[in-house]
């Protein structure tokens, strides 16, 4: 993976700029540290950094390339998952190859298709093409949102990134926010509405959506959306088929020209993706190499909880055992795990999930020792119906995002004198809008209505923080994780599967269960669902605390221009463990987003208008 960014302005040269692509290049160095590359021309500065996976000579960036004596130039961050198909193709139809790189094939994809590649494309990516003839960058991101496309525009130029970072190394982008982006911190983070930056002027690129910039301005269309359609496998029929391109989505994200290995929690999703990589090492004569978390003590304090009966430890020693493969277990302190909230931020550029963004911050530093590319099991859970909220009929009778049930709770933080947008009504109509873009078929049932509507809401929103801390927190480590359940033709397949298929045996994620049965012990094939591992140690409640209460002494502390300096110490004192944002933000995770926020406010010097 890599780090795109760069500008068009139709405002003269834009030479004047070049100290602001370097540093736009500099802060995007950590997602690529192999090589990087500025194209300059005219009215357009095209700016890499590249963490080098595939064909490490000939996939050298910004790339470009003539065809009917019109020049083309290309930055790419992602991975395509059916070059092969598509390179067959082009050449079929007479284009010619200097190497064996996805980035080639997109490149020249674009030439010969023009916006109608990405329709072809099979993978996760974000990319600019910019026409010299035509005097036009085309731009576009994968279809489920995988990888990351920020963009500003002004009066005569547009300026993108892969991070909010890039954006603001900028000298014409400063970082303000105002009453809409509090809004988005303080009643939708650590998610954030489709499409926003938070700062203010900036924005993303949505999923499956492509777009142009030119003399006529900024022009953005959706080239893909999940659409219902009947149903006419048999449920043997569809466990096959489920069969088929899980494997088939795994094997294809396999390819690598570094070395590749696989998170293991000893969870149903990231044992699926394990085994099937064991089985293509060893067709290699190869050992997988797989990676586990946990933490300091956590055996001591584990408590079995309604999401968390029991810990990860037995169910992956079965699986190393099962696989036969080279097995890393790291260990995180409490005291690192606090330390880098900090860095988290840094990374994702704005407050996330706490400790959840931490540990896999720290988590993938050390599997970059070993890996580059490593693959992971997100997104199973909103595609398959693994969470709870799809399983709790109280819960999925709700109105409102089923993860994020605290606006009454976030809302007592805000200062009496801020006014911010209504939150429930803020809340509300993203909640909505969602609903009202759902695809349906006609005469469907109430309950079969429901659960598109569940999907439809985690593919939209929990799916995209999980993917937004996947890539920022790995891509800070330089470590490519690919996510074989992110493959669109899952995704597609699925929408439209009954629910009482997915909902097999009443078991959560049974559908996706029996298509893997015979490739996991039975032990893990049927083990309850169990979140993402974390500290279960009061050290860490402690360590978070302390850091909140040194922001308490400080009464010139950023975060208390919108935030009561009172009610930030009631939480510190208060039992009260309602849940911030999913199953595992609550009490310490809480507190460390607040700490998150301060120092985002500080370390960016934000203004707030």
């Amino acid at each position: 993976m890599c780090g795109i960014a760069g500008e068009v302005s139709f405002g003269g040269s834009i030479i004047k700029n070049k100290d602001s692509f370097l540093k736009m290049q500099k802060v995007l160095a950590p997602r690529g540290p192999d090589q990087n590359g500025i194209y300059i021309k005219n009215n357009v500065a095209l700016i890499h950094s590249r963490l080098c996976v595939i064909d490490i000579e000939n996939g050298i960036q910004p790339m470009s390339a003539k065809y009917a004596d019109k020049e083309y130039t290309l930055v790419y961050n992602g991975e395509l998952y059916n070059t092969d198909e598509i390179r067959d193709e082009l050449i079929r139809n007479g284009h010619k190859f200097l190497g064996h790189s996805d980035t080639e094939v997109v490149l020249k994809s674009y030439i010969q298709w023009k916006a109608e590649c990405v329709k072809r494309f099979n993978g996760i990516f974000a990319f600019a093409v910019w026409d010299d003839a035509e005097q036009k960058l085309f731009f576009a991101r994968d279809r489920i949102g995988v990888k990351p496309l920020f963009y500003t525009v002004t009066d005569n130029s547009f300026i993108f990134g892969s991070e909010i970072k890039a954006l603001l190394a900028h000298k014409s982008i400063e970082p303000i926010i105002d009453e809409n982006s509090i809004a988005e911190i303080m009643f939708i983070g650590p998610g954030r509405t489709p499409g926003c930056g938070v700062f203010k002027g900036i924005n993303e690129i949505k999923p499956a959506c492509c777009g142009y910039y030119s003399h006529s301005g900024i022009r953005i269309q959706k080239y893909w959306t999940l659409k219902d359609r009947e149903h006419k496998d048999s449920f043997e029929q569809t466990v096959e088929k489920v069969r088929e391109l899980v494997k088939d989505a795994i094997t294809r994200q396999l390819v690598s020209d570094v070395p590749v290995g696989t998170f293991l929690s000893g969870g149903l999703d990231s044992s699926i993706i394990s085994s099937v990589a064991s089985s293509y090492f060893k067709e290699k004569n190869k050992q997988l190499k797989t990676f586990s978390v946990t933490y300091e003590d956590n055996d001591k304090f584990f408590k079995s909880s309604k999401f968390q009966p029991n810990s990860d430890t037995e169910y992956i020693k079965e699986m190393v055992k099962y696989l036969d493969c080279e097995h890393h277990l790291i260990t995180l302190k409490n005291s690192d795990l606090a330390n880098a909230l900090l860095d988290a931020v840094d990374a994702r550029d704005l407050p996330g999930m706490s400790d959840v963004d931490s540990s896999l911050l720290l988590f993938c530093k050390e599997i970059k020792k070993h890996c580059t590319v490593a693959l992971s099991g997100e997104c199973a859970d909103e595609i398959f119906g693994g969470y709870p909220w799809y399983r709790d009929k109280d819960i999925r009778a709700i109105n409102g995002f089923p993860w994020a049930q605290s606006t009454q709770y976030r809302k007592s933080f805000i200062r009496d004198d801020i006014h911010l947008p209504n939150a429930e009504d803020y809340v509300n109509d993203r909640y909505k809008n969602t609903l009202i873009n759902t695809s349906k078929t006609d005469g469907i049932s109430p309950l079969e209505s429901r659960m598109k509507e569940m999907m439809k809401l985690n593919l939209d929103w929990f799916m995209q923080t999980l993917l937004d801390r996947k890539d920022r927190m790995s891509m800070y480590n330089a470590l490519e994780v690919r996510v074989p359940f992110c493959d669109y033709r899952i995704a597609e397949y699925l929408y439209s599967v009954p629910w009482e298929y997915k909902d097999y045996k009443s078991y959560e994620k049974g559908l996706l269960r029996e298509a893997v049965k015979g490739i996991l012990p039975d032990e893990v094939l049927w083990r309850k669902k169990s979140p993402y591992p974390k500290t279960h140690n009061p050290e860490y409640l402690r360590l978070v605390s302390n850091m909140l209460r040194e922001i308490l002494e400080n009464p010139s502390a950023k975060i208390f221009e919108f935030i009561k300096k009172d009610e930030l110490e009631k939480l510190l004192t208060t039992n009260r463990n309602e849940p911030w944002y999913g199953q595992l933000m609550t009490t310490p995770q809480t507190i460390a987003y607040f700490v998150q926020i301060n120092y985002w406010l500080e370390k960016y010097d934000i203004s707030i208008i």
